[in-house]
């Protein structure tokens, strides 16, 4: 079966919208619907979203909730290509997962993700998917071209798992955020309790949070990745469908809105990793166009790019790589796809792999980052081809 032509993005929010233009910049012909109704970068879009699904033969959902995709699915049903695919991304609860899967049938894909919006734009989320193999294989392109996918065995597994994923960032947010309160009622220096907290087991979410947390970057969180009332939402879903009180995770509906005023919110901030992203995804548009300028926008001027080629050990000076790419995408190009599957940031150092899939290639880079100036670049890059 053939992959996906014209695709329908239902829900334009924060990570639809992403979601939307990445598979926009991957060569895919985009239709988009927004309940607010309005525009969302350089997407597509119509005011009915029976319209926006006629003639496609994918139809994605990024809603917030499992209502909301019935009230969506229920209005567009006959409007659906009998061969359309049916993509649902939201977070929705089991219950509501399985009697999507039942309706819709082999045509349905419950797949939500694990991961926010710097994930999406660079095509490095998890995705938990359920369905037939048939389903699977025909949007397979599209997937990849998201993220990586985990196999589950139905619709309701892929919901109980993604909702006991977000539980675990429920209970991190709670315990940052009571540790930096008393932290602040013993009159400790923030600076020197983000330090120790560092070295600890919320090391991870102090290091992708630290701008934000040091008041370097309240201002960001106007554009949350992840707002506290979506995961309120999810952890009552959660306590719903297994039968358990709340808990400490409870404690996040009463979070103030002001990002100087509760941790929850900082937690939900655009992380440091967003901003050493930059030269990477300045690459993957290398890649993806050809145009040599991406890869002088990623790389300092000193890089090389490193690797066995033909069996014979190659370090490229910057200026003989990029004459390798003539301007122009490669003939296969909607078919590629590209993905950073990590990045540890390291103070002014960081590390990041990425994993391409060139038609029959599929190659593993391995970055070494510096932070210059006010932002990051790529010193020097390592490749693995798989045979």
């Amino acid at each position: 079966m053939s992959a996906p032509h014209t695709i329908a993005v239902l829900g334009l929010g924060r990570m639809g919208g992403v979601i939307a233009s990445r598979l926009i910049d991957r060569g895919w012909n985009v239709v988009g619907w927004t309940r607010s109704g309005r525009p969302s970068g350089g997407v597509t879009t119509t005011g009915d979203p029976s319209e926006a699904v006629a003639k496609a033969d994918l139809v994605l959902l990024s809603l917030f909730d499992g209502p909301a995709c019935r009230q969506v699915l229920d209005e567009v049903r006959d409007s659906l290509r009998a061969d359309a695919i049916v993509l649902n991304t939201s977070t929705v609860a089991p219950a509501e997962a399985s009697a999507l899967a039942r309706e819709f049938g082999p045509v349905y894909v419950h797949a939500p993700v694990l991961g926010s919006v710097p994930a999406a734009a660079t095509g490095a989320l998890r995705i938990l998917a359920a369905a037939g193999r048939d389903a699977l294989e025909r949007i397979g392109p599209v997937l990849e071209t998201l993220g990586t996918v985990r196999r589950v065995d139905d619709a309701a597994t892929a919901a109980a798992l993604k909702l006991i994923a977000n539980n675990s960032l429920a209970g991190a947010v709670l315990a940052l955020r009571d540790a930096l309160r008393q932290a602040d009622a013993l009159g400790l220096p923030r600076g020197q309790v983000l330090d120790v907290l560092e070295l600890g087991q919320l090391g991870g979410l102090v290091v992708r949070k630290r701008r934000f947390l040091d008041g370097e970057s309240a201002a960001t969180a106007a554009a949350a990745e992840f707002t506290i009332g979506a995961l309120v939402k999810d952890m009552a879903l959660l306590a719903a469908a297994s039968d358990t009180p709340l808990g400490g995770a409870a404690g996040l509906a009463d979070t103030p809105a002001g990002p100087e005023a509760d941790i929850a919110v900082a937690a939900t901030a655009p992380a440091v990793e967003d901003v050493v992203l930059e030269p990477l995804r300045a690459y993957m548009r290398g890649h993806a166009t050809g145009d040599p300028r991406h890869f002088r926008e990623a790389f300092l001027p000193t890089a090389h790019v490193e690797g066995l080629r033909d069996g014979v050990f190659v370090s490229w000076p910057l200026d003989e790589y990029c004459a390798l790419f003539q301007g122009r995408p490669a003939p296969d190009e909607p078919a590629r796809s590209r993905g950073v599957d990590a990045v540890d940031v390291h103070g002014t150092v960081a590390t990041a792999t990425m994993t391409l899939r060139h038609g029959a290639d599929t190659f593993t880079d391995v970055f070494l980052l510096v932070r210059v100036d006010d932002g990051w670049r790529i010193a020097n890059k390592a490749y693995h081809r798989h045979a």
